[in-house]
This record gives C-alpha cells, sequence and structure tokens, in this order.
C-alpha cells in the first residue's frame, strides 16, 4: 500500500511540470494559429476578389465565389480556438475548431495538388500540423475544464 502511494504520488508530480508546460506550449501555438487565420479570413472576406487573384492564383474561375465561405470558415475557426478556452464556456469546442482548420488546410493542399502548386503545400502542412497539435492537446493531453 505505501509503495503503490508512493509511486503515485512521484507519477503525480513528475506529469505536473510537463503539463503546465504543454498547457503554455498549446496556449502559445493557439495564440499564434489563431492570429493567422483570423488575418487570413478577414483578408478573404474583406478584400476585393481581383487584389485577392493578384495575391493568390488558386483565386480564379469558380473559386472566385468561394473564397468569401473559406475566409468565413477560417475566421470562426480563430474565434473557436481562442474564445471556448479562454473564456471556459464549452471549452471542447477548441479542439474541435482545430480539427475543422485542419481541414481546411488539408483540403487546400489537395487544390494545390490539383494546381500543380507544389511550394504552397508545405505551408498547408506547417498550419495543419499545428492545428493538429491543438486538437490533440486540448482533447487529450492538456484539456481545459469547463465552468
Amino acid at each position: 500500500m505505501t509503495t503503490a502511494t508512493t509511486i503515485s504520488t512521484s507519477t503525480t508530480t513528475a506529469t505536473a511540470p510537463s503539463n503546465k508546460g504543454m498547457h503554455i506550449g498549446l496556449w502559445v501555438t493557439q495564440a499564434l494559429l489563431a492570429a493567422s487565420f483570423a488575418m487570413f479570413g478577414a483578408t478573404k472576406l474583406s478584400a476585393p476578389i481581383e487584389a485577392l487573384q493578384a495575391q493568390m492564383p488558386w483565386v480564379s474561375g469558380t473559386m472566385g465565389g468561394a473564397v468569401r465561405f473559406i475566409g468565413a470558415v477560417e475566421l470562426a475557426g480563430a474565434l473557436g480556438l481562442i474564445l471556448p478556452s479562454a473564456t471556459r464556456i464549452a471549452p471542447k469546442l477548441t479542439p474541435l475548431a482545430a480539427m475543422g482548420l485542419a481541414t481546411v488546410m488539408l483540403l487546400a493542399s489537395i487544390t494545390h495538388i490539383s494546381r500543380g502548386e507544389f511550394g504552397m503545400i508545405a505551408f498547408n502542412a506547417v498550419l495543419g500540423g499545428m492545428a493538429l497539435f491543438i486538437a490533440w492537446g486540448r482533447a487529450k493531453k492538456a484539456p481545459i475544464g469547463g465552468r
């Protein structure tokens, strides 16, 4: 009995600092990713389509109309990365928002591959990887409790 208690206590003590570090790492990643997607989404929602076409070659033809929807999804995802966790109101929405943004990056990669724009895939992979890290971290490793 005493040995089990000692092992349990030492295990708890050993995981506490890494959990704090994980929370900090996740918050930093959430803030960076949310800022990026908020900027991308706001640009896609507010800039004229012609200006977006000059910046992003994929915004052409039929994709021109879809760019506004993509911008709204990115902006909603950015809010979903921060607000549920920061307010502790439905914090389980944060990993879902992260999974949604990872899906957006997967679809973006497929679009770039189909257009032969292979240089953009690394950028999509980094953002998608960050989103998957947040989804995993907030769902399994360091979840935030609700109110």
